[in-house]
């Protein structure tokens, strides 16, 4: 079964990467899980998620406790080293998708993935106009937010019920050891690639009882 994660409408203040911060507080972290078997990975990630009529906010809390990336530039294969990901098909069609990654320098990444004759082929020249990004470190590692304009990615911002295919990613590569993949809904395989594995995003209103 794919999950769902309920997104609700919120008043979302400044972006901090804070996980302290209001629009944050009250609101159930989402684990990661092992890409093969989703069981818990050694180093733990939670996500979260919330809106507004403009943007979707997404915050990831990272346990590491080897923190590194040497990549600046936007742009870069941040995948190459430790980075979360944010992948989402508004469409839900999964003929097409979007891929945002930040590192724990706060560098970013963007791809649109488009399917074709022999599976999917990358563009690395999509930009997300507007993004904003927040990185913070914590005592357990890093914390990132990503602050993703609806125009980027849809000509109508989502109303309260609408539903867009979406999964949240990390690459992990602790010293030493292999790099551990996670995900919010596990493909089964490893790579996070798999869109039909892909769970829900469903956005709520801000007085749904059940956020």
């Amino acid at each position: 079964m794919l999950p769902t994660m309920r997104c609700p409408q919120r008043v979302l203040g400044e972006l901090t990467a804070d996980p302290q911060a209001a629009v944050w507080r009250d609101l159930p972290s989402q684990p990661l899980r092992a890409v093969l078997d989703g069981t818990m990975p050694a180093q733990l990630t939670g996500v979260k998620s919330a809106w507004n009529a403009h943007e979707w906010r997404v915050l990831f809390e990272v346990a590491d406790t080897h923190v590194w990336a040497t990549l600046t530039e936007r742009g870069a294969l941040l995948y190459q080293e430790e980075v979360v990901e944010v992948f989402v098909d508004p469409v839900g069609d999964l003929e097409c998708y979007f891929e945002i990654e930040v590192n724990p320098l706060n560098a970013v990444l963007e791809v649109v993935q488009r399917r074709n004759r022999s599976g999917y082929a990358k563009d690395f020249a999509w930009r997300c106009e507007g993004l904003r990004t927040a990185v913070k470190r914590t005592d357990a590692g890093w914390c990132a937010e990503l602050a993703i304009p609806f125009h980027s990615l849809v000509a109508t911002p989502p109303n309260p019920g609408t539903r867009w295919r979406a999964n949240f990613c990390r690459i992990d590569r602790p010293p030493g050891v292999e790099r551990e993949l996670s995900a919010w809904s596990p493909p089964g395989r490893g790579s996070f690639h798999t869109p039909e594995r892909f769970g829900w995003v469903e956005f709520v209103s801000q007085s749904d009882p059940h956020p």
